[in-house]
């Protein structure tokens, strides 16, 4: 056969996508995925896991209330995504090109 490609001669060569193209390319696929499906429901399985996970944690023994239980396990929830929100902030930041004229505590007083 040679270094005949697979694909055929039909097929035109693909440039790789762009970041940002991804990034548009994989909400279209969102966007369609959900208008198709009730995302709620497609998602509870996963939503639930995710919280008994945070039970289990907040509960190891299982010798708490359930509502106890429930409440801290809510509790270490929104500590996870605080920390999540926290080091996205901070990736943000640090990929932020320096301000123009030195450091960002130039404008600080002393």
């Amino acid at each position: 056969m040679g270094s005949t490609d697979l694909r055929g001669s039909h097929m035109p060569k693909r440039e790789p996508l762009s970041p940002t193209e991804r990034v548009l390319r994989a909400r279209v696929a969102a966007h369609a995925k959900h208008a198709r499906h009730d995302s709620q429901a497609a998602m509870a399985k996963a939503r639930a896991a995710l919280l008994a996970g945070f039970e289990r944690q907040a509960d190891p023994d299982g010798v708490l209330p359930p509502l106890e239980r429930q409440r801290r396990a809510e509790q270490l929830r929104s500590a996870h995504f605080a920390r999540l929100a926290f080091a996205s902030a901070k990736a943000r930041r640090d990929r932020r090109p320096p301000a123009k004229g030195g450091d960002e505590s130039a404008g600080a007083s002393r």
